[in-house]
């Protein structure tokens, strides 16, 4: 059996690392794909080192770029790889450019799709991530949901066949790396004391591009910071792109902007954070795997079944509602109630094993 896996984005990197592991145990033919679509050093190639990926095979290097531009170009170069290595399976992750044109250029060529990660729904359809995972969806043979609620939605759109609930990927991964990391070593570097700090990050372009949305939640963030909370802030290239281009200064007090941090260390931040500020999907769940509670700067989330359980808070990008919210879990204690919403912590290996040896 000979299964290309494309990656492209930080999400990816994370969880093709494990489910890369099981393909190999299995001794499947793994043929790893990076289109480039994150491209600075602690974006990317960290990601490799601290989790044993498979050097890419192809590197497409297609860079930044507009989503057609994007998108476009991974779409040809993901073909000609196709064409080559004329393997039996794809398999895709999550929802960006590099999802969809992996899925786009393999269903054109009539090579089956598996989508890990399928099923997720903002119902918002003015964002990409949106489009994407509907659309990969739509043409996807396998389709990996992580929760009850994703095969729901799958179903609610004419998709029975193929969708497997086997948990979520990130969870593995997850509960395997934060054993590797020395958590006290990571706490001392920033300067930060276990559950007295509070963890931001800010990347969707609904809140970069939008320059009210990315207004009120750094003047939030800065205003928390001035009642005396430290908060950590590793700031995402395309948000401090447009921080640099609206002038919005950053130097307030027990404010630590940082680079981008490595996976490892954003589990130790998100561990021990008592609060996250976050429209990130990933850092939404790895949040609640660790007990930390988010406040979402967005009007949905991927991720109902955290805010229908009241674990996560959503408050739209308005500054008093990420202020309130914020220091209301800062001062309080909260309990997961759940502890499986997201699998037993063996979706790679279901993964592989239907891959390997069908649903039987």
């Amino acid at each position: 059996m000979r299964v290309i896996s494309i990656v492209g984005a930080r999400p990816q990197f994370i969880k093709a690392g494990i489910v890369s592991r099981e393909l190999r145990n299995k001794c499947v033919k793994e043929i790893f794909l990076h289109t480039g679509q994150h491209y600075d050093f602690n974006m990317s190639e960290v990601f490799f080192k601290e989790l044993n990926l498979p050097k890419p095979d192809y590197y497409l290097g297609i860079g930044s770029g507009s989503h057609g531009e994007q998108t476009g170009k991974m779409l040809i170069e993901i073909e000609n790889v196709l064409l080559k290595e004329k393997p039996d399976i794809v398999l895709v992750y999550g929802d960006t450019n590099s999802t969809l044109a992996g899925a786009l250029a393999s269903a054109k060529l009539h090579i089956p799709v598996a989508h890990v990660e399928a099923g997720l729904r903002s119902f918002n359809k003015t964002m990409p991530e949106e489009i994407n995972r509907v659309l990969t969806d739509h043409i996807s043979n396998l389709l990996f949901a992580p929760t009850y609620i994703a095969v729901e939605n799958l179903r609610k759109e004419g998709i029975f066949k193929g969708v497997y609930n086997v948990g979520d990927v990130m969870y593995d991964v997850a509960l395997e790396s934060i054993k590797k990391v020395n958590e006290q070593e990571v706490l001392d570097k920033y300067n930060l004391k276990s559950k007295e700090f509070i963890l931001t990050t800010i990347h969707r372009a609904e809140n970069t591009d939008n320059k009210d949305n990315l207004f009120n939640i750094i003047e939030a963030i800065t205003e928390i910071a001035k009642k005396g909370i430290k908060i950590i802030f590793p700031i995402h290239p395309r948000t401090k792109k447009f921080i640099e281009k609206y002038n919005i200064d950053l130097r307030v007090q027990n404010l630590l902007v940082v680079e981008p941090v490595s996976y490892f260390e954003m589990l130790v931040l998100e561990k021990n954070a008592k609060v996250i500020i976050t429209d990130s999907g990933g850092v939404q769940k790895e949040g609640y795997f660790f007990g930390t509670p988010c406040i979402i700067p967005r009007n949905e989330t991927e991720w109902v079944e955290l805010i229908d359980i009241g674990f996560n808070t959503l408050t739209g990008a308005k500054k008093e509602k990420i202020i309130y919210a914020t220091l209301k879990e800062f001062y309080s204690c909260k309990e997961i109630k759940e502890n499986n919403i997201y699998g037993d912590g063996k979706a790679s290996r279901k993964i592989v094993d239907i891959l390997v040896n069908g649903s039987n």
